[in-house]
């Protein structure tokens, strides 16, 4: 079903079409665009907040601004829908985030007018910043833009990037999206002192006049002018001491203005456009804004799926017989119950307490639960602090988000041989987020660190129990990693056991085959092995459960047994759990036929986790593929 858009943006192909328009009829367009964005996530799924926060913004940039000639660099991209819808790709839009379709998120080899790839937060003033000194050394006249909201300002990239741009003298505009929000409530001590800015009707009175009056003084020339900033700046410290954060870094500070007033926000970026050097403009925005419940609900309609526009209501799968948790829930049910016995536990989290479900913890023990901000290397330091003091603390990130802090595990936790325990999730493939989301590399860059164990459930009674066990007294880290989304196991709650670090367990005996797998992805096998009995193939399978250490007693009695191993895991297999099994067989002096099944070296896109699976060959059926393949082959080169 294509939805049909309204009378003024079905005339908007392209940017250029846009700024065919009189200035008067933005109003409109504005109004149809956030409609339409409203009708297409209703009907498919998607981000939803986060662009119908930006819709003037959005549409003003590309009004103010000759793109894509002037660079226009978004911040994490939740908010970018406006912009996709803008740039010539209204009639794809419905395949947004699905298989082979639209990504969900800025993509350079989708459109010029996606100048950065983006998906982690933080990053569009570095990249914006390198564009702007590339365009300098090229003598290219061109604007560059980094459009970054207040959550991801919380990102220490980011304060990175404004002080590199203050000295930089380059033509950057950094145009603050300020909702108080990423995906849960902002925190922290910048919040606050955002909200200071915004809420100061003296500073915000005397600069709306020294804005007046520098511009009747710029007639009167140069000297005019720099005596006018001097005033503006003396003014705003006087008034105002905050201002100085970023114009002590030498980016000048304009607003805040009202994100939402689209005439004035083109008038202001007119207006900028002829100010050269690096400069910051505030806006204030309301995530959500034109839909009620939305704006009312932040957090809850940041991504709600598929919904009911009139009602609101959510639309949900109907199951007639009880099904397993997400693996978050268990996560983060598990957790309380770890921490009511255990008083040194401390729950982390990097601006992810919903996702993670670390906010039931955050609830019910808020002293003991901390959400840190877009602040992932600092949450890994932070959890070694607090062990240093013998707390325990979990540090709960998403695979793919950890490998931003992958320096702090490695100096600042396993050098130290601190007591920590990482719970990695979203861990594999991530579904519609796509290739910036997936988690694919963990397995792979977390074995090869000293001090550490690295283990992943098949099960959510598995999850609670390498909880419990990573918890009781040790020395060195310990890591969890689990995907997104439900388990195999509705009856979870299960009383929980230590498991001894390094050992695997044998799922399914068998006689002419071994498959080894680990984590999730082991049900898979269990379904494989299921259809492989009914060809008359004997599979054995085994859950590993641990890449570091391998249960080496295990992986003896397998290379003893059987000349023919496969191996499967939802991760890169590039220095993953195959490999390790490889370098084990290589290291012991067996010789056996081996495959190994998991995410290939490659840049997986985005798509259903099913669908990603099958594309890469480690569903149930590409498991069994294998299997007879290999079996096959085995015969042949026998005959």
């Amino acid at each position: 079903m294509l939805i049909e858009p309204g009378k003024l943006l079905a005339q908007v192909e392209t940017p250029e079409d846009l700024r065919k328009l009189d200035r008067s009829q933005l109003v409109q367009l504005c109004e149809e665009l956030r409609q339409y964005i409203i009708d297409t996530v209703s009907v498919y799924g998607g981000h939803f907040g986060a662009s119908l926060g930006v819709v003037e913004m959005t549409v003003a940039l590309h009004y103010a601004f000759n793109t894509p000639v002037d660079q226009l660099i978004w911040d994490v991209g939740h908010q970018a829908y406006g912009h996709k819808i803008l740039t010539g790709r209204r009639n794809e839009f419905h395949t947004n985030r699905k298989y082979k379709g639209l990504s969900g998120f800025p993509k350079r080899k989708e459109s010029e007018y996606d100048t950065f790839g983006v998906g982690h937060s933080s990053t569009s003033i570095s990249a914006g910043l390198g564009m702007a000194i590339a365009s300098q050394y090229k003598k290219d006249d061109r604007q560059h833009i980094a459009v970054i909201g207040d959550g991801a300002m919380t990102g220490g990239m980011a304060f990175e990037a404004m002080n590199h741009a203050g000295v930089s003298n380059t033509n950057l505009l950094i145009v603050l999206n300020d909702n108080c929000m990423s995906i849960d409530p902002n925190v922290g001590a910048l919040k606050d002192y955002l909200t200071d800015i915004t809420t100061s009707h003296t500073y915000n009175k005397v600069k709306d006049e020294v804005w007046n009056l520098l511009g009747k003084m710029s007639k009167f020339g140069k000297s005019a002018q720099e005596i006018g900033s001097k005033v503006e700046s003396s003014m705003k410290s006087f008034l105002l001491k905050q201002s100085n954060l970023f114009e002590s870094l030498n980016l000048r500070y304009f607003g805040p203005i009202d994100g939402h007033d689209i005439d004035h926000l083109v008038s202001v970026m007119e207006d900028l456009k002829e100010i050269p050097g690096p400069k910051i403009l505030h806006c204030i925005t309301t995530k959500g804004k034109g839909y009620a419940l939305a704006e009312k609900d932040q957090t809850k309609w940041h991504a709600p799926g598929k919904f009911d526009k009139i009602t609101g209501e959510i639309r949900k799968k109907v199951y007639d017989t009880p099904q397993p948790p997400k693996y978050q829930e268990v996560f983060g049910r598990t957790i309380v119950e770890l921490a009511e016995k255990n008083k040194k536990i401390m729950g982390i989290t990097p601006a992810m307490p919903s996702g993670s479900s670390l906010n039931i913890m955050m609830k019910e023990m808020p002293e003991r639960a901390f959400d840190v901000g877009i602040a992932e290397q600092h949450a890994v330091t932070f959890s070694a602090g607090l062990a240093t003091q013998g707390m325990v603390p979990f540090c709960n990130i998403y695979s793919t988000f950890m490998q931003r802090a992958y320096d702090q595990v490695i100096h600042d936790v396993c050098i130290q041989n601190l007591h920590v325990v990482f719970c990695l999730d979203r861990a594999g493939f991530a579904g519609a987020d796509g290739p910036t989301h997936h988690g694919a590399y963990d397995l792979a860059y977390m074995r090869c660190i000293p001090n550490i164990v690295v283990a992943a459930p098949m099960d959510e009674p598995e999850l609670r129990n390498m909880m419990y066990t990573s918890q009781l007294p040790r020395e060195g880290a310990y890591c969890i990693r689990y995907p997104r989304g439900q388990g195999v196991t509705p009856d979870w709650k299960t009383p929980m056991e230590k498991i001894e670090d390094g050992t695997g367990r044998l799922i399914r005996e068998g006689e002419d085959i071994a498959i080894l797998t680990i984590g999730h992805i082991g049900n898979y096998a269990v379904t494989a092995c299921e259809e492989l009995e009914k060809l008359g193939v004997d599979a054995a399978h085994y859950d590993m459960r641990f890449v570091k250490p391998l249960d080496e007693e295990m992986l003896h009695e397998v290379f003893s047994k059987f000349d023919k191993v496969i191996t499967v895991e939802d991760g890169c297999l590039m220095g993953g759990f195959g490999s390790a099994v490889l370098e084990f067989m290589a290291d012991h002096g067996y010789m056996a036929n081996v495959r190994r099944l998991g995410i290939p070296d490659r840049i997986v896109e985005h798509g259903e986790q099913l669908e990603l699976h099958q594309e890469c060959g480690f569903s149930p059926e590409g498991i069994r593929k294998e299997v007879m393949s290999l079996l096959d082959a085995t015969t042949v080169a026998k005959s």
